[in-house]
């Protein structure tokens, strides 16, 4: 296997080239899924895979077995992620050991997020600060062996809200540092503003130092599957959005995630098509955030004229090896994808390595990449696969899908700094304390909670009172949404998807709730098992539920003309247990920002310990009202 720059070396130096970035799964299911949608998307031939790193225990395992499985299975390059965040030399050495022991011979090395709390951050056992020292490390425990990227900042690097601060030619002397330190690559930030982007380039090209007059510059790129997830990820990423994107985006109706996607890979292409032009191709490698979606990225690859040019000297193909490939086709292509696809086809066929495949009576060659093109189209059953990210709307989304759970790559996390955590949830010491935060996030008067840092949609005032209530006694509501029956999809409150439809919603609540008062609820719901169902856990792994092993709910639906029933939104068992893993660590983050011993700490750090978090299903949705009369008893 190949390090990185000796890849793009071997390359014509005018030829373009691109890599995917993978993350771990939340759940089995979606972690065997998405073995097979590497094996697809690996027919596109990228340069690489890189996969993200989980920070201590078993999630950073997910990602050493995910990058071993990528270059062993697979066969592709891999570039492993290393962060700073709880690593020490004990967690380092054995992540390098067991790369180099699978061949993986390059690094992305990053500061990552720091911890919450100075303790945890300034920690005697923690050497690595700054993505710095893990080069440094690097480079001085295993000499060349690896090929080690960084990371850089086309509009500068922030932490926390305050962007008053950032400027990409602030950031400069510190990628100086990181390059001369060792570093072969670099890869950017998400950016949706190509000028900016174009101009930290000429200004890295023409820097004094002369550093990065050679170096692999990358482009990171994140396809736009939702206008809320969008947001969150500009956000987040402190990535100015131009005002010309945000005008079209607010052209399309709310809702229609389909028109969004159309727009988010047309942007992506003329983004491409733009920065290798005005960089006179010095900037020809494309580096693609998937969070683990297919079908976006596999549309630009498939229309992207700049990016054909990375397959015009394809020379082989993946064996079909590995999980059966599923070949039903069906005959409602979209006819534009159509007449594409078979253009893409018949030029496959016309090669020499093509033909002397199929003259050799092997049929999975060109079958291989007929199901990577499906995927774009959404054809046949490998399409319908690809439906299931079709709503990636974090933890609601269905479990089968590698990109369950997470929508913009960040993880869980209190997504706000420390600081405007004071400021917003000041210092609690009782349980009314939370819930009087709850409310007030519910009414509206501050921005964000621990589980949520958006505002609440619409539909939340039809139930406001209700949640209000809830808190009053006790239980802490982080997620609901109230039922309705045959709203129309233009509905400006329940609408979403094409239109002329119709959807519908089962009314559910979920909220931590002491286990005193469960036990009494419980009682309660017990009355109602026909019509209610739930999910229940602990911090302890403890599970418990009405319904049988293995179950799924769908909470929100739609009909529309054309299509099949859509499910938008589902409550199941196996996404119940890895979202509440990631609902009790919340409580943890939250409990860091205040001093060991303090009666802050103590109050979530016994609601850590000794709540249940509870999922409630209300199967009327005819009856509006039920399920809330039910808890409010």
């Amino acid at each position: 296997m190949s390090k990185i720059v000796d890849a793009v070396k071997a390359l014509d130096p005018t030829k373009p080239y691109f890599s995917y970035e993978f993350f771990p799964p939340k759940t089995t299911s979606g972690t065997e899924n998405l073995y097979a949608r590497i094996e697809r998307m690996a027919t596109f031939k990228p340069m690489f895979v890189a996969v993200t790193w989980g920070a201590g225990g078993s999630t950073a395992e997910k990602s050493l077995a995910l990058a071993a499985a990528c270059r062993n299975q697979a066969g592709l390059d891999v570039c492993l992620h290393l962060t700073c965040t709880n690593m020490d030399k004990e967690i380092l050495d054995s992540a390098l050991t067991q790369a180099r022991e699978h061949n993986v011979k390059n690094i992305l090395a990053l500061r990552g997020d720091p911890p919450r709390g100075e303790e945890y951050w300034s920690s005697s056992s923690n050497e690595f600060h700054h993505a710095v020292d893990l080069v440094k490390y690097i480079k001085k425990t295993h000499g060349d062996f690896f090929c080690i990227g960084v990371a850089g900042y086309p509009e500068g690097h922030v932490d926390g809200v305050d962007t008053s601060g950032q400027d990409a030619l602030k950031d400069i002397p510190f990628l100086v540092e990181k390059v001369r330190a060792g570093a072969d690559f670099i890869i950017t930030q998400v950016c949706y503003d190509t000028s900016k982007l174009i101009a930290w380039e000429k200004a890295l090209r023409e820097h004094e130092s002369g550093v990065f007059n050679d170096i692999l510059i990358l482009p990171g790129l994140m396809p736009i599957n939702t206008y809320q997830s969008f947001l969150r990820t500009a956000k987040l990423s402190h990535a100015s959005i131009p005002s010309e994107l945000l005008a079209k985006l607010d052209e399309i109706p709310v809702g229609d995630d389909d028109k969004v996607k159309q727009l988010g890979v047309e942007v992506l292409i003329n983004m491409i098509s733009d920065i290798f032009e005005k960089t006179e191709r010095r900037v020809r490698g494309f580096h693609f955030y998937t969070l683990n979606l297919e079908k976006s990225v596999a549309l630009v690859l498939e229309k992207s004229k700049v990016l054909a040019l990375s397959r015009n000297e394809l020379t082989s193909l993946p064996d079909a090896s590995g999980p059966a490939k599923k070949t039903r086709r069906s005959s409602s292509l979209n006819v534009d994808n159509k007449i594409i696809v078979d253009e893409i086809r018949e030029g496959l066929k016309n090669m020499d390595f093509m033909a002397n495949a199929v003259d050799a009576g092997n049929p999975n060659i060109e079958r291989t990449f007929d199901d990577a093109l499906a995927i774009s189209t959404g054809e046949g059953e490998l399409g319908r696969e690809a439906t299931w990210d079709d709503f990636p709307n974090g933890r609601f989304g269905d479990s089968r899908s590698p990109a369950y759970g997470e929508i913009d790559g960040y993880g869980p996390s209190l997504h706000i700094d420390n600081a405007k955590a004071y400021k917003i949830w000041g210092y609690p010491v009782t349980p009314e304390d939370i819930s009087n935060l709850i409310i007030k996030h519910i009414c509206g008067k501050i921005e964000a909670i621990p589980w949520s840092d958006v505002s609440l949609s619409p539909e939340t005032s039809l139930i406001q009172e209700e949640l209000i209530q809830l808190n009053e006694k006790g239980y802490f509501t982080v997620s609901s949404q109230p039922a309705t029956n045959s709203s129309k999809s233009n509905d400006k409150i329940f609408g979403w998807g094409p239109k002329n439809g119709y959807v519908f919603q089962k009314a559910f609540v979920e909220f931590f709730i002491s286990a005193n008062d469960w036990r009494k609820l419980k009682a309660r719901i017990d009355n109602f098992e026909d019509v209610i169902s739930y999910y229940a856990s602990t911090s302890k792994n403890g599970f418990e539920s009405n319904l049988a092993s293995g179950s799924a709910n769908a909470v929100t639906w739609g009909v529309f003309p054309n299509r099949e029933i859509l499910q938008s939104t589902i409550i199941e068992e196996e996404s119940f247990k890895a979202w509440s893993e990631e609902a009790f660590s919340i409580w943890r983050e939250w409990q860091r920002l205040y001093p060991k011993g303090t009666a802050s700490y103590k109050l979530l750090d016994n609601i850590f310990n000794n709540y249940h978090l509870v999922t409630i299903v209300n199967h009327d949705y005819i009856d509006t009202e039920s399920l809330w009369s039910v808890l409010l008893e």
